[in-house]
C-alpha cells in the first residue's frame, strides 16, 4: 500500500464516520467532496459501509487528508494524536515493503507440517494485511522500528520471555500452569513468589511497581501471533501479556484490564453450555481458564490452550485468508476458493444466528476466528478471546436456564450484559456480517478470486437458510434492513474523548448507518 492508498483509506473512514460533519461538503449530484481552499476530490458509489467513497487513483497525500480533518475538527479533538497515528501507519507500511522479501524467503522454507496447528505461520502472513475497516490498523503507537522488527508478527521473530516475581498475597490466579512454567530458581530467583510472564517490551514499564522483581534470566522461547501481545509457546499453547502500546486507536491500549480475565473465562463457559445444547455445530473453543493478575493492567497473563483436534490441521485466522503467501498467491487459493468460502460462511452464520437465539453476540472479529481445515472435511470454526461478548440475561434464562442467567450476572464489566435486542443486533451486524463475512467477500472480488455478486449472494443465501421462522427480529435487522449500522472507530478510538462521544465502549461506538449490501435488488459494480 502506498501513501496515496493509505490517505484514501483514511479519508474514506472520516467520510464514513461523518467526522466533524464532513459530509456537508459532498455534492451528491457531482459525486465530489469540495472543502474551501482544497482541491475537489472525486467520489464513487460504494456498497461496503459507504454510500460514497473516494475514487482511487487520485494524487492524495496524508497531509491533504489531515488538512481536511483539521478543517472540520472541534478544537477539543485530538488531531495531533490522529496525525501521529497516520504517520506511524505509513512508516510501518514502508518498513513492511523493505522487510517483506527476506521474511517471505524464510517462510518459504517452513515445511508444511510446521504450518499446521495454531502456530504463527498464517499470523505472520496476515500481519501484512491492514484491518478491513480501521485505516491505520498497522500503527503501533510508541514502538520504534527496531522494536517492531524484534517483536512484531510480520517479521516472524522469536525471543525468550522475561519473568516477574510478585508476592503471592498480591496476586489472583486460577487454573493449572503448563508444565514448562519455570520455578523462581530457574529464572535466577530464590524467593517463594508467584511468577508472571512479562513481554520484553514491558519490562521497563514495571519500575514503578515496588513489589515486583524482574528475574535476571529470560526463559521459554516465544513467537508473536497476529495480536503481538499474545505469543505462541509450544504447539498448542499461547500466552497473552500486556504490551505498552495502542492499536486501532490511541485509547485502545494493549494492556490487560484485570477484570477482563475472569470475564473472558466466564464467557467461554457459557459458550460451552451452548455447544452442549448444539452438538452438531462444528465449533471449537480455546481453553482460557488459566490466568493471573496483580491488580495492574501491566501485570497479568492468560494461558490459552487449543484443542488437540487443531494440532494436525491448518488453523487459518480469517484475517489470513486473503494474505499473500511466499509464492505470491492468496492463502485461500490453497483450497477451492468458492467451496471453502461457502463452507466457512455456512458455519459462521449458523453459529452466530444460533448464539443470537440464546441471547449472545460475539465480538469475534477476523483475528479471533479461525478456520480449522483438515483434508476435504467441512472446516470447523475455532474461537478465542471472548471478553468483548454481549449477553442478554433474560434470554439466557429462557434458553440455557436460570443458572446461566445468574452466571451472566457475574460479569465484572457491566458492558458485557444488555437487555436490548438492538444492541445484540448491532454487534452481530458490525462483527459477524461486516468483518467476518462481507469484508472477505469484497476482498475476494478485488483480487479476482470470486465475483462480488456471487460472494454477496452466498452470504445472503446462507444467512437466509440459518434464520428460522422465530428469527424475524434478526432478519429485519439484516436481510430486510434498509440500512446497516457501522462503527465510528476512529472518532471514538482517537479523535474524540468518551466524555463527548458518550461511548461506554469505544469498540461499540456507532456512526451513521451504511448501505445494505445484502439487498438482492442492489446492482453490483
Amino acid at each position: 500500500m502506498t501513501e496515496q492508498a493509505l490517505a484514501t483509506r483514511v479519508l474514506d473512514t472520516l467520510l464514513r464516520e461523518d467526522y466533524g460533519n464532513l459530509r456537508r461538503f459532498i455534492d451528491t449530484g457531482q459525486r465530489t467532496l469540495a472543502l474551501p481552499g482544497a482541491p475537489v476530490i472525486r467520489l464513487r458509489r460504494d456498497r461496503f459501509l459507504h454510500d460514497l467513497a473516494v475514487e482511487p487513483g487520485q494524487p492524495l497525500k496524508l497531509d491533504d487528508v489531515l488538512r481536511i480533518a483539521r478543517h472540520v475538527a472541534d478544537p477539543r479533538d485530538d488531531i495531533s494524536a490522529f496525525e501521529r497515528e497516520c504517520r506511524e501507519a505509513l512508516a510501518t507500511l514502508r518498513l513492511h515493503k523493505r522487510a517483506r522479501p527476506e521474511v517471505m524467503a524464510r517462510l518459504s522454507r517452513v515445511p508444511d507440517e510446521q504450518r499446521r496447528g495454531p502456530g504463527t505461520y498464517y499470523d505472520t502472513l496476515a500481519a501484512y494485511n491492514d484491518h478491513p475497516v480501521y485505516p491505520t490498523g498497522l500503527a503501533r503507537t510508541g514502538l520504534t522500528e527496531e522494536q517492531q522488527r524484534r517483536y512484531a508478527p510480520e517479521f516472524a521473530p522469536s525471543f525468550p520471555l522475561r519473568w516477574a516475581a510478585i508476592p503471592h498475597e498480591l496476586t489472583t490466579t486460577t487454573g493449572p500452569h503448563p508444565p514448562w512454567w519455570p520455578t523462581p530458581e530457574e529464572v535466577g530467583l530464590n524467593a517463594d513468589t508467584a511468577l508472571f510472564p512479562v513481554h520484553p517490551l514491558s519490562v521497563g514499564h514495571l519500575s514503578d511497581h515496588k513489589d515486583v522483581t524482574i528475574a535476571p534470566h529470560p526463559r521459554i522461547e516465544a513467537a508473536p501471533t497476529l495480536s503481538m501481545r499474545t505469543v505462541a509457546v509450544g504447539p498448542l499453547t499461547h500466552v497473552k501479556m500486556p504490551l505498552p502500546t495502542s492499536t486501532l486507536g490511541l485509547r485502545n491500549r494493549r494492556t490487560i484490564v484485570p477484570r477482563t480475565l475472569p470475564d473472558g473465562a466466564l464467557a467461554e463457559r457459557l459458550l460451552r453450555r451452548v455447544l452442549d445444547h448444539e452438538p452438531d455445530l462444528p465449533v471449537l473453543l480455546a481453553d482460557e481458564q488459566t490466568f493471573g493478575h496483580a491488580g495492574s493492567p501491566m501485570l497479568g497473563y492468560l494461558v490459552r490452550r487449543f484443542p488437540e483436534a487443531t494440532a494436525s490441521a491448518h488453523v487459518v485466522p480469517v484475517a489470513a485468508l486473503l494474505a499473500r503467501t511466499p509464492n505470491g498467491e492468496n492463502v485461500i487459493e490453497r483450497w477451492d476458493v468458492a467451496t471453502l468460502f461457502g463452507a466457512y460462511l455456512d458455519v459462521l452464520l449458523r453459529w452466530n444466528v444460533t448464539l443470537f437465539r440464546y441471547g449472545i453476540a460475539l465480538e469475534a472479529h477476523q483475528q479471533n476466528v479461525s478456520l480449522v481445515i483438515t483434508g476435504d472435511d467441512q472446516p470447523s470454526l475455532l474461537l478465542k478471546d471472548n471478553d468483548g461478548a454481549l449477553f442478554d440475561p433474560d434470554r439466557l434464562a429462557g434458553t440455557l436456564g436460570p443458572a446461566a442467567a445468574d452466571a451472566a450476572s457475574g460479569f465484572a464489566d457491566p458492558r458485557m450484559t444488555t437487555r436490548d435486542p438492538e444492541a445484540l443486533a448491532r454487534v452481530f451486524v458490525t462483527i459477524t456480517l461486516h468483518l467476518c463475512a462481507a469484508a472477505p467477500a469484497f476482498g475476494l472480488a478485488e483480487r479476482g478470486l470470486l465475483p462480488l455478486r456471487t460472494g454477496l449472494a452466498m452470504i445472503r443465501d446462507r444467512l437466509d437458510a440459518a434464520l428460522g421462522p422465530d428469527d424475524a427480529f434478526l432478519r429485519s435487522r439484516t436481510l430486510d434492513a434498509d440500512r446497516l449500522p457501522t462503527k465510528a472507530m476512529v472518532t471514538a478510538g482517537t479523535l474524540v474523548d468518551k466524555a463527548r462521544t458518550g461511548a461506554a465502549d469505544i469498540n461499540k461506538h456507532y456512526g451513521p448507518p451504511g448501505p445494505n449490501y445484502l439487498r438482492d435488488n442492489e446492482p453490483c459494480s
